[in-house]
């Protein structure tokens, strides 16, 4: 059981890149991590801890100044497209991780590797953290797909719900469709258009969700298309870092230094939990093989929790459950017609 990264896509490439690598493959003795890209500098980390690491070399790197679509057709011996040819060509490659460029990593899964039978388009579907502790919300799409038509968005639910389930262990998530209000007849066209359908799959819909009840707790997947709910992740990330900031602004304002430590802790603790890399990779729901990308800031440790996350979704046969649920909603579909 294989998994390729692509070794010199992120910020912290290679280096954090390969050492997660390392860690990976510690935690999963039945690993095999495949590195692509510069063979000399790979080693040069590695440093002899070869024991289940192999490397594909890769002398180019596609980075987020190019064009994506252009930089996968032209850029042949990056370490992305070297990635994804090793993904698709061997059978014993279960998935890929990046955490370079977005749009590079979604170009290439739709170019090298294409889409499950059914599925429209894939989507990127990230986790945040909620108010309650020890649980977390899926924003599917997250930006893979500005504009949408209400059969992707059907298509996100399903997917999006399969995969909650398998990542938290949950047997029926709550889905909820992002709008400007919780009632029926509020929305946009395509909110409108999709909401009666969302009610016909085979899901657990509970209707509208407004923005303001993303991190409640109360919903488990929010479906959207990939505009607004960037602009919801992003939202977040910048809340986040500026809650952060301004409680620490105000404990170095606390004259008893004890008391302005002991609230630092604290706003360390919420600004860990904040944090929306730390939930691991997001994957490209809806590609014939796995494929997540990371945060382009991902240290090793998020690396690693990546690595074995595509681990994960392909013991617990995420493809295989998509299309299981694709083929009710086609089932239902037929017999309303009848």
């Amino acid at each position: 059981m294989k998994v390729v990264v692509d070794a010199f896509g992120g910020d912290y490439a290679p280096v954090e890149i390969v050492e997660g690598a390392v860690k990976a493959v510690k935690c999963d003795k039945d690993l095999t991590v495949v590195l692509t890209g510069d063979e000399t500098k790979i080693n040069n980390i590695l440093n002899g801890r070869t024991e289940r690491i192999e490397i594909a070399h890769a002398s180019e790197v596609i980075t987020n100044d190019d064009a994506p679509t252009l930089a996968i057709r032209q850029k042949k011996d990056s370490s992305l497209v070297k990635a994804f040819d090793l993904l698709k060509e061997d059978e014993d490659v279960i998935g890929l991780v990046s955490a370079g460029s977005t749009g590079a990593v979604l170009a290439g899964a739709i170019m090298k590797i294409g889409r499950i039978k059914g599925i429209s388009r894939p989507a990127l579907a990230p986790f945040l953290p909620t108010m309650k502790d020890g649980k977390n919300v899926l924003v599917c799409d997250s930006g893979a797909n500005v504009d949408c038509k209400s059969e992707h968005l059907l298509h996100f639910a399903i997917m999006a719900s399969a995969y909650y389930s398998i990542m938290n262990n949950v047997e029926s998530p709550k889905v909820g469709l992002l709008n400007n209000g919780a009632e029926e007849h509020k929305g946009n066209e395509l909110v409108k258009e999709t909401y009666p359908l969302m009610k016909q799959l085979p899901i657990n819909f509970i209707g509208n969700v407004e923005a303001r009840e993303t991190m409640s707790g109360d919903v488990d997947v929010i479906v959207t298309d990939g505009f607004a709910g960037n602009v919801l992740l992003k939202s977040v990330e910048g809340v986040g870092g500026a809650i952060s900031a301004m409680l620490k602004k105000e404990a170095k304002k606390n004259l008893f230094s004890v008391l302005g430590a002991l609230m630092m802790g604290k706003f360390k603790g919420l600004k860990n939990k904040m944090d929306v890399k730390k939930y691991g990779g997001a994957p490209f729901l809806g590609c014939k093989k796995l494929v997540v990308k990371t945060h382009g800031t991902a240290n090793r440790e998020v690396v690693c929790n990546t690595i074995l996350q595509v681990v994960k979704l392909h013991e617990n046969k995420l493809n295989e459950k998509i299309e299981a649920k694709l083929l009710q909603m086609q089932e239902k579909v037929v017999a309303s017609n009848d």
